[in-house]
């Protein structure tokens, strides 16, 4: 009976041990902090200046490209001074102004509006076909002026979307290749020559979007979308949230439930509390709590929930 024990703890533990080494790496990936309140302004720091330097803020700081003209900051932007929290000069005559994270994120809730977590996701965007020479550079440069408007991390890269014969690759497979280049999101821009538009396509681990336009409505679709998913006016306070897990039955389910809890938006870290058979259980540090994380699963399409209620967050995995 003594052996029979000993044999079972050491699987659990070896499952266990094995879950953890496959966290370890996943936080390298999961999200690139980005300083979405510090922004440069032709000149000195005037009233006029400031002002429009804060529009363009909280634009960043809401996801929301609308909040520029949005009347309910009115009293905000007017205020802009107030909230300036350091100036310094920068090349070429402008001046790096730093806001108030603090300040500003409480006037935004304040407000009736949400805040999208400054931990982004690293996008990775494809043009096919791919563009080259001039255009090339051209592309890039009015793709990455509307990432640092949008305040999304991104780099334009050229990622096959066909195998050797010629077939469109799955979205697994594609999502598999960006992470591997440290991707979290995967923008895919085809060029439609019928009408000179792009045919888009944004893959998280989470969401799939399509859509149709210009070179930047692809960037600004894209945010759109990754916004969203974190959308909440209430406070986002950081928790531990317990989240158990039933259908956990191979090291390849461990390390891809293991990939999507932590690249889950809001997320801080991901800890093993304990395993048992096919259940496994988390404990989930994320800004927004239970009810941002739930959202976010529930978003995915790999987590079908369980019993509602209790003290942690129950699902069934869904390869």
């Amino acid at each position: 009976m003594c052996s029979i024990v000993i044999v079972h703890a050491l699987k659990f533990w070896t499952r266990l041990l094995g879950l953890c080494c496959l966290l370890v790496p996943i936080a390298a990936w999961a999200g690139r902090p980005v300083r979405v309140y510090e922004i440069d302004i032709k000149g000195p720091p005037s009233p006029a200046a400031l002002q429009d330097a804060l529009k363009r803020v909280l634009v960043r700081a809401t996801g929301r490209s609308e909040a520029a003209a949005d009347p309910t900051f009115s009293a905000v932007v007017a205020d802009a001074a107030h909230f300036m929290q350091t100036s310094r000069p920068a090349p070429d005559g402008a001046t790096h102004v730093v806001f108030d994270a603090a300040a500003l994120t409480s006037a935004i809730t304040a407000a009736g509006r949400s805040t999208w977590d400054t931990n982004r996701p690293f996008t990775l965007v494809v043009l096919s076909p791919p563009l080259t020479g001039p255009a090339a550079d051209g592309a890039r440069r009015e793709l990455d002026a509307a990432a640092e408007a949008r305040g999304l991390p991104i780099s334009l890269v050229p990622l096959p979307l066909v195998d050797a014969a010629g077939t469109e690759l799955s979205r697994t497979v594609l999502l598999a290749a960006a992470q591997q280049l440290g991707g979290d999101a995967l923008l895919i821009g085809r060029a439609d020559s019928a009408n000179g538009t792009w045919q888009w396509t944004l893959y998280t681990s989470f969401i799939s979007q399509n859509w149709s336009g210009g070179l930047t409505s692809g960037l600004n679709g894209a945010v759109d979308a990754l916004a969203r998913v974190q959308d909440s006016s209430e406070p986002q306070a950081e928790t531990v949230v317990q989240v158990q897990v039933d259908g956990v039955t191979a090291l390849a389910d461990y390390a891809q439930v293991g990939r999507l809890l932590q690249g889950a938006p809001g997320v801080r870290s991901v800890d093993v509390a304990d395993a048992s058979g096919s259940m496994v259980t988390f404990s989930v540090r994320v800004r927004g709590g239970s009810t941002a994380l739930d959202k976010a699963l529930s978003a995915s399409g790999h987590f079908a929930a369980g019993a509602p209620g209790g003290p942690r967050l129950q699902y069934t995995y869904r390869p």
